[in-house]
């Protein structure tokens, strides 16, 4: 998938100058693409170029002249194409993995110590995305939220983050779990 995309998707929020476009990107796509916001600059021109951005000047008093960007027909048109396309099966790549894959070779308390890390990291990212759900259903029940919003999307590539993190903090606590249970056999 082309950051195009994902940079589509976002802007069906509404438009977006490339600084907000990049501070709300951790709140809205995140969760299933990341980008740096020189990424995003770079992306946001190119998508311009080609006319599936239009970006408005707008004048501030004391900063800078902000562009703001918003989707153009032909934008819609392109999402609406990429939408339709069946998506290539993911394909995972995850240096923890080769850690793990060759952890007998190497020091068993850095791969720990990797994996403790790994599963720090994902209840930081589940905090964030615990947040983010409590203001997208602003007080109302996840099947009145999937009923009634006016976009769905948003809050069902949340869940997805939500199952994966949650997932990872599983698989990462069972890995300590195995790597501690290894070392206390091989200390017997």
């Amino acid at each position: 998938m082309a950051l195009r995309n994902a940079v589509m998707a976002a802007l069906l929020d509404g438009p977006a100058s490339g600084y907000d476009l990049a501070k709300n990107f951790d709140a809205s796509v995140a969760n299933f693409w990341a980008a740096t916001p020189q990424q995003l600059y770079r992306e946001l021109d190119r998508m311009e170029a080609d006319g599936l951005v239009e970006a408005t000047v707008v004048e501030q008093e004391r900063r800078p002249n902000k562009r703001v960007f918003s989707l153009t027909d032909e934008g819609r048109r392109v999402l609406r194409e990429f939408i339709a396309e069946p998506p290539r099966p993911a394909a995972v790549r995850d240096e923890l993995l080769v850690q793990l894959q060759a952890a007998d070779a190497g020091d068993p308390e850095a791969v720990r110590a990797s994996v403790a890390e790994r599963i720090e990291w994902a209840r930081g990212k589940l905090a964030r995305y615990e947040r983010l759900r409590e203001r997208l259903l602003d007080g109302r029940t996840e099947e009145e939220h999937l009923a009634r919003a006016e976009r769905i999307g948003p809050y069902l590539t949340l869940m997805g983050g939500l199952a994966l993190e949650r997932e990872n903090v599983r698989w990462g606590e069972r890995v300590l779990d195995a790597l501690d249970r290894r070392a206390a056999v091989r200390r017997a």
